[in-house]
């Protein structure tokens, strides 16, 4: 089954748009109307939809490495810098674990773009 991705309001529409140009499944917060949420209810957000969140705020590493501490399930972070990478490489890594990958498998796991 596909992975369904949350954008935080730091990814670029571009790679929003590109994506779902190749048929991933994504929705932004914007479109969600969290838009102004703190970064805690934002991740509790997307795992109570049960999306794996794509950030380019390096806190929420620190957020979610944190709930893996205490033991606290959500539902996966990508976290991509924005200078780690171009948009079109962020598109093809996020593309590819979208369709590759079941959500089951990002439970409470934070993983560092790009691949």
């Amino acid at each position: 089954m596909a992975v369904g991705l949350y954008m935080d309001v730091h990814v670029p529409q571009a790679i929003t748009d590109q994506l779902r140009r190749k048929s991933v499944d994504v929705i932004t917060a914007i479109e969600d109307d969290r838009a102004t949420l703190p970064d805690e209810q934002l991740l509790e957000r997307s795992t109570e939809l049960g999306r794996v969140l794509f950030t380019q705020d390096i806190r929420f590493t620190v957020l979610a490495e944190n709930w893996q501490r205490d033991g606290r399930e959500f539902d996966g972070l990508l976290f991509g810098h924005q200078l780690g990478a171009t948009l079109g490489r962020f598109v093809s890594d996020l593309e590819l674990i979208a369709v590759a990958t079941d959500a089951d498998e990002w439970i409470n796991t934070v993983l560092h773009l790009p691949l």
